[in-house]
C-alpha cells in the first residue's frame, strides 16, 4: 500500500525514545477534512469547538487558515499514520493577547490527539506527541516559550501540559471573535506556558 503522505514535506521529523518517529507536515485542507471531519465531530473533540461542522465546513476552516500568516495547521504523523492535528499561531495576533502580556519569542499550540482505536492501549501517547511538537516550536521554529489555552472545564488536558512541564498559568476569558470569515465563541481558559530552558535547559 502506497504511503498517501510521502509526498508531502515534513517540517519536522524527530524520533522520540520508547515512542516512535513523529512527523509534522502541513495540512492539505481538501486531502485531509475526511480525517479531521471524523476527529473533529467525536464528543471527546467537544472542547475543540468544531462539533457538527459537515466536512466541507472543516475543509473551509482549514483553507482559510492556509491563508494567514500568523495562524498554520498540522497534520502530525506516528510512524506513518496520523496522530494528530496541530495549529501553531502568533499570540499577537491571536485573541490571547488581550489576556496576557504576549513577549517576544512567543508561539500558541492547539493540539487534538486522534482518537484511539477500540479497546487500544495508548500509554503515554500525548506525552511522545507534545515531546516531538515541543520540538518543533522551540528548536524548530527558533521560539523561547509554549503558550497553550485549554477550556478550564478540560481538566484532561490541562493535567497533561503540567505533566509535561508547563507551568499553570492564570485562568482567563478569551474574547468572543465574531468575523467574515472565523467565529470564536467566547472561551473560559487556564492559561499554561512551556519555556525552552525548562524544555531543553537552555
Amino acid at each position: 500500500m502506497s504511503d498517501p503522505y510521502a509526498s508531502r514535506a515534513a517540517v519536522h521529523e524527530q524520533v522520540v525514545d520508547g515512542f516512535g518517529a513523529v512527523r509534522v507536515l502541513p495540512l492539505d485542507a481538501r486531502a485531509d477534512a475526511p480525517l479531521l471531519h471524523r476527529w473533529v465531530n467525536e464528543e471527546r473533540a467537544v472542547f475543540w469547538g468544531m462539533n457538527g461542522l459537515t466536512e466541507e465546513q472543516v475543509a473551509e476552516v482549514y483553507a482559510h487558515m492556509d491563508t494567514l500568516d500568523t495562524h498554520h495547521a498540522h497534520l502530525v504523523l506516528k510512524d506513518g499514520a496520523p496522530a494528530a492535528l496541530l495549529q501553531t499561531y502568533e499570540p499577537a495576533a491571536d485573541r490571547v493577547a488581550e489576556c496576557y502580556p504576549v513577549a517576544p519569542g512567543d508561539i500558541g499550540i492547539h493540539l487534538l490527539v486522534a482518537p484511539a482505536a477500540p479497546g487500544a492501549a495508548r500509554s503515554g501517547w500525548t506525552a511522545g506527541l507534545l515531546t516531538a511538537v515541543t520540538g518543533y516550536v522551540l528548536l524548530g521554529l527558533d521560539r523561547e516559550r509554549v503558550v497553550v489555552d485549554p477550556d478550564v472545564a478540560n481538566g484532561k488536558a490541562i493535567a497533561r501540559f503540567l505533566r509535561q512541564g508547563f507551568t499553570a498559568g492564570p485562568e482567563v476569558v478569551l474574547p468572543e471573535v465574531d468575523l467574515p470569515d472565523v467565529y470564536l465563541p467566547r472561551k473560559k481558559a487556564r492559561l499554561a506556558f512551556l519555556t525552552r530552558e525548562v524544555a531543553f535547559g537552555g
